[in-house]
């Protein structure tokens, strides 16, 4: 299946570290070779990178890599494909609009037959559950609620319309708005809070270390959500099956 990554945090933070071994998990093996992208929130606009070509061999992934964009609120995918050809209008994450914000999406898994009415404002352009799945979600937080909720009557309408989609298979996501990252794990999904007092971390897939305490203030604070964790020297903790966490400055909220 895919993978994602995402990211939320105090101050502006580039992702470039985790962007990196991310990235080379979309190997020339056959895994998650069949599209990448990532995007960025940067005030009320969303720079979106995508593209059919593995992140691995992308020229777009070599720019993200290169480039170190900082934002507060990021997602990125790279595809294994499971329904939809490969192509342009089936990478993710996907984008909309709702309540005059930016919202993106991106899933890992595969919904069996779900196949939603598509009569509401939100259509799908390509021919992936998953696109289908973030329009019926918004389609569905739309009709609940005609201005923005709270954050805490937002999180509970997500709770509830989930598990109606995930029953037709593998469902995690990641959804934000820009001021909040949602991350919801049917199968797998693991995080981590790096603060002060920061410390080297070294990737997994890649021979890169970074020492976060030269490169932050004591006041930072980032959250990484990813489908496997990246580092080989820190502790992630593992959602639960079936858990929906919103992140908020870098932190987990109780809600």
């Amino acid at each position: 299946m895919c993978q994602l990554l995402g990211m939320n945090c105090n101050t502006p933070t580039d992702i470039v570290f985790s962007f990196t071994g991310f990235a080379t998990r979309a190997g020339r093996t056959g895994e998650h070779t069949d599209g990448f992208g990532i995007a960025f929130f940067e005030g009320s606009g969303v720079r979106l990178f995508v593209d059919h070509q593995a992140a691995l061999d992308s020229p777009v992934a070599e720019l993200v890599k290169n480039y170190p964009i900082k934002s507060c609120n990021v997602i990125a995918h790279i595809r294994k494909a499971t329904q939809g050809p490969v192509m342009l209008a089936n990478c993710h994450p996907f984008q909309r609009e709702l309540w005059g914000s930016y919202w993106v999406f991106a899933h890992n898994g595969n919904l069996v037959d779900f196949q939603p009415e598509q009569r509401d404002r939100y259509l799908p352009v390509g021919t992936t559950d998953s696109e289908r799945a973030f329009c019926f979600l918004l389609n569905e937080l739309r009709r609940r609620f005609p201005q923005r909720p709270a954050l805490p009557e937002l999180t509970t309408a997500l709770r509830e319309i989930t598990p109606g989609i995930a029953r037709h298979g593998t469902f995690n996501y990641m959804l934000s708005d820009g001021t909040a990252l949602f991350a919801h794990c049917s199968t797998a999904l693991s995080y981590i809070v790096r603060q002060y007092p920061f410390a080297t971390a070294e990737l997994r897939d890649e021979d890169m270390k970074v020492d976060f305490s030269a490169v932050t203030t004591p006041k930072d604070r980032v959250a990484v959500i990813v489908t496997e964790p990246l580092t080989t020297n820190e502790t992630w903790t593992a959602f639960a099956p079936g858990e929906l966490k919103v992140f908020v400055e870098g932190e987990p909220q109780a809600m």
